[in-house]
């Protein structure tokens, strides 16, 4: 109950943020200083995704999804980018931070359910190959579009 209420309480302030920044214009303001700038577009991307992977270290999933995509999608957008790849992309990259430390939501909800004997150590012990596939898995996507649109494709 006490995670439960944690993450509840994640959600309600990452949401007034989300509506608050909306609101204030910030998003706008991000989008013309990406105009402005002078560099390659898969650059901006890759930026992003870090943007995405270090806030998911500290941040519940839907916190970052509330937060960052008012603004990550237009700018993906504008860049040319197909916004199912990058919702895609940006769901992958979800699904790698909520197991990355220091929080690793998915660990500490996973040690709120494992028997008593598993310590903490032995469940952050066993992350990082999940966590390397995961990234490969987001590399592939990232380099190889059609890998991540194939099923999208298929079904609409």
């Amino acid at each position: 109950l006490k995670i439960s209420g944690m993450v509840l309480w994640i959600l309600i302030g990452a949401t007034l943020f989300g509506v608050f920044y909306t609101s204030a214009g910030a998003q706008a303001l991000v989008m013309e200083i990406v105009k402005g700038l002078q560099v390659n577009r898969w650059l901006i991307l890759g930026a992003m995704q870090v943007i995405l992977l270090i806030s998911g270290m500290f941040m519940d999933d839907y916190a970052v999804v509330t937060i960052c995509a008012p603004i990550f999608v237009p700018i993906a957008k504008f860049l040319g980018f197909d916004p199912i790849w990058f919702s895609i992309l940006f769901i992958l990259n979800m699904q790698v931070a909520y197991l990355t430390p220091p929080f690793g939501w998915a660990l500490i909800l996973l040690k709120g359910v494992a028997p008593p004997e598993i310590q903490t150590k032995d469940i952050w012990r066993s992350v990082p190959p999940f966590v390397g596939i995961q990234l490969l898995v987001l590399i592939i996507a990232m380099v190889f579009p059609q890998v991540a649109l194939w099923l999208p494709e298929k079904m609409f």
